[in-house]
């Protein structure tokens, strides 16, 4: 590589990083109008014969958002959330030794990860995709306040088919406003958001009843975060 062509790379690569930062930045203030998700269903549907129909999303400010969802959603997704900063490095070597004992997988994203890749990257499993995900989530937690991850998060993250976002999925699967769902209701919409597009918090199979007892009993150890 000549001179030249390094000192390109350099002048590009700090260029990004300066966009990166007043990207997170600027949405420490404002609401996301989008997520990387939407924009690439809407590009594909550009691109092809499908029509492109927003998911139905209702932003609601945290403090309006049940303290019983909020706390459902960190005993389901990631109950240290207050503790770490961005990375779980307890629940990454329990799902280490899960792995390597053969047991069922677990997942190790905490919210601030999540969050991540719902507003900033591309879907795929490469090591560029992966120190992307953990240098936005660095990213995040230094110019966000924790309030602001989890008010970002429940106002994006994918809810099923269609869903996205507490509020909308609270009025979709129990007809009510996020700010009324019951624990019970609460713990059931935290019990789906691994795999929203299979599981329903209205028709629960024998796994979904099982983790939404575990997050209703867990409830009451997490924080009110408003």
């Amino acid at each position: 590589m000549t001179r030249w062509a390094a000192k390109v790379c350099v002048k590009i690569f700090v260029a990004l990083v300066i966009l990166s930062i007043i990207e997170v930045g600027l949405l420490r203030f404002l609401n996301p109008p989008f997520t990387v998700s939407m924009a690439k269903e809407w590009l594909e549907s550009k691109l092809g014969s499908e029509k492109y129909e927003r998911p139905t999303s209702i932003w609601l400010p945290l403090e309006e958002i049940s303290p019983n969802l909020t706390k459902a959603v960190l005993a389901g997704e990631d109950q240290r959330f207050l503790l770490h900063h961005g990375f779980d490095f307890i629940e990454m070597r329990e799902a280490f030794h899960d792995l390597l004992s053969a047991k069922r997988a677990r997942g190790a994203s905490t919210i601030t990860m999540q969050v991540a890749r719902t507003l900033f990257l591309w879907h795929g499993r490469s090591w560029l995709r992966k120190f992307a995900e953990a240098y936005y989530t660095v990213l995040i937690e230094v110019l966000w306040n924790k309030r602001r991850i989890l008010e970002i998060y429940l106002n994006t993250v994918d809810w099923g088919k269609g869903v996205m976002g507490a509020e909308a999925a609270s009025r979709k699967y129990f007809e009510r406003s996020a700010a009324e769902v019951t624990p019970q209701q609460a713990a059931m919409l935290a019990s789906v958001l691994p795999s929203p597009y299979r599981w329903s918090p209205v028709r629960p199979n024998d796994h979904v009843r099982l983790r939404a007892n575990r997050i209703m009993k867990d409830m009451s150890k997490m924080p009110t975060i408003h």
